[in-house]
């Protein structure tokens, strides 16, 4: 299996094979969340007003999401893993438009399947990835807003990297690191409340979700699952 690891927009808009595009901050830590509590489906939609016209039309029940980390008006839940778990989602379906991951999956272009990948479905991830035998995986830390590297998606992305590899990693010394960034310092600070802190520890529970997602397109938008 060819490894390759790229980033931001021009990464996914080039990266080919099985592609993963990760963002631990917070758009595939809140799908795979949702997920695991039951959210059937979840549509991944990069523009807002589209976004909800799918929710307003029955299409999907609830609108989750952000720009510059803010919930949009008019949305149901921000970008937060925290806040989703204060939602009933069994049998649900969400519509999730981010600046990131969102915008990502829907960059690329010439994938043989397309997975949302964090810390806390990495391992999962990667082991779905190792059952399907893909000659190429490329690995796509998407950053902030998709034009900016962060520590968590670049570290996320070698941690998958050595999980496909089969080498072990030590899950505090991610944590401490990505713990020292800037991106981490802000859910501790009070001028960003929407910035949960809550959002930052369950997104540094490395591996703690059994959830891989695959995304497929449907009637012309991404659609994320779990994997089977």
């Amino acid at each position: 299996m060819q490894i390759v690891i790229d980033s931001l927009i021009t990464g996914a808009t080039r990266a080919d094979g099985a592609v993963v595009i990760i963002d631990v901050f917070r758009a595939f830590t809140t799908a795979a969340l949702a997920i695991s509590l039951g959210a059937k489906k979840i549509y991944l939609v990069s523009d807002i007003d589209d976004a909800i016209a799918l929710r307003d039309t029955g299409v999907a029940d609830y609108c989750v999401g952000e720009i510059d980390g803010k919930k949009p008006l008019g949305f149901d839940i921000g970008n937060s893993p925290f806040e989703i778990t204060q939602f009933e989602l069994k049998n649900k379906s969400l519509v999730l438009s981010t600046r990131a991951g969102v915008v990502g999956v829907n960059s690329v272009e010439k994938p043989d399947v397309i997975m949302g990948a964090s810390l806390v479905n990495a391992s999962a991830t990667c082991e779905w990835l190792q059952q399907q035998a893909f000659k190429k995986v490329t690995i796509v830390a998407m950053g902030w807003a998709g034009r900016t590297r962060t520590d968590e998606d670049e570290i996320c992305a070698m941690y998958m990297r050595n999980l496909l590899e089969q080498r072990k990693t030590d899950h505090k010394s991610i944590k401490n690191m990505i713990l020292a960034s800037s991106h981490a310092a802000k859910f501790d600070d009070a001028d960003f409340p929407w910035y949960h802190y809550q959002d930052r520890d369950i997104a540094l529970d490395i591996d703690s979700v059994d959830c891989p997602i695959v995304i497929s397109s449907e009637e012309g938008i991404l659609v994320a699952r779990q994997a089977v």
